[in-house]
């Protein structure tokens, strides 16, 4: 596999570290990357999006959703099963598991629902004000006066 050097990114750049560790995170193919459970991810809307995850077997209560810097953690444990029960054939996988989402700035998890048998878990992207695009007046300058700019005062020749 090729790897790829962020250096002139990291030269170039402030406050992008994170995105050079996502993009090695994602191109890392030394960790063999779960399959189990099986989940979707759809986006709902503009700005929403619903993962849903196959937890066939879990209740409720033994399934735990968290979110900590940036990452959704999903996990899920099951409670130890009443004694003299016998199969013969236990074809619904009950194994714990942990699955990992790398959220992007600004999204955060808006509500979880457990119904037959699966997860949803509801995102949302919410764009502060600061970083919406907003639109700069341009003043028009009377002839012979300067402008004066904010910060700064006009000087008369």
């Amino acid at each position: 596999m090729r790897t790829l050097d962020f250096a002139p990114l990291y030269r170039a750049t402030v406050g992008f570290d994170r995105i050079a560790d996502l993009m090695d995170r994602v191109l890392t193919t030394d960790v063999a990357q779960p399959t189990y459970p099986p989940y979707n991810i759809e986006k709902t809307a503009e700005d929403s999006y619903r993962i849903s995850i196959a937890v066939a077997g879990f209740t409720a209560e033994e399934l735990a959703v968290e979110v900590k810097d940036g990452t959704l953690l999903v996990t899920a444990r099951k409670a130890p099963e009443a004694e003299g029960k016998t199969y013969l054939h236990r074809g619904i996988a009950t194994r714990a598991f942990e699955r990992r989402f790398a959220l992007a700035d600004h999204v955060r998890v808006t509500g979880a629902v457990h119904e037959l048998g699966m997860l949803h878990i509801d995102l949302t992207r919410e764009t502060p004000e600061a970083l919406k695009p907003r639109r700069i007046e341009i003043a028009s300058a009377a002839p012979g006066v300067a402008p004066v700019l904010e910060g700064t005062t006009a000087k008369a020749n």
